[in-house]
């Protein structure tokens, strides 16, 4: 069972510098959880790093420092690495795509997030993205920050 599962927009938030940053620290400041991450979500969180520095929106040095406290945080044990079927996720998110989509506006990777939280059975989902945040508390997850 995961404590928290969360989206690329809370990691990248948490080992990035944006707007949210203060608040996805103060979160894991105060949660003292370890936050569980899929592969799926890793390459995300990698990839978001590489496209803002490509974006000019960071540093390439930036981006080699946040991708360094991804795998420090991952050895460390504060991001927990989780397995998960990758068919399993795709199967729930279909599911909930029919349910929520067409009323709802969820795009293909927020749902492959809410859906990987809850074959995870996580207790906290963590997510900036309002609409994400929505469909989550829809499912009765606990939202954070």
């Amino acid at each position: 069972m995961a404590a928290a599962v969360a989206d690329t927009s809370f990691l990248f938030s948490l080992f990035g510098n944006d707007a949210h940053t203060p608040a996805a620290k103060n979160w894991v400041q105060q949660a003292q959880l370890p936050i569980t991450v899929t592969a799926l979500g890793r390459y995300e969180l990698g990839n978001a790093i590489r496209f803002a520095a490509f974006r000019k929106a960071i540093s390439p040095a930036d981006a080699r420092a946040s991708l360094a406290a991804v795998e420090a945080d991952l050895k460390s044990g504060h991001l927990q690495p989780a397995s998960c079927d990758l068919a399993g996720i795709v199967t729930e998110a279909a599911r909930l795509s029919e349910l929520h989509t067409v009323s709802g506006g969820h795009r293909s990777f927020d749902i492959l997030h809410v859906a990987t939280a809850r074959l995870l059975k996580a207790t906290t989902f963590l997510s900036f993205d309002a609409n994400q945040r929505r469909l989550a508390t829809t499912l009765r997850l606990n939202i954070g920050p």
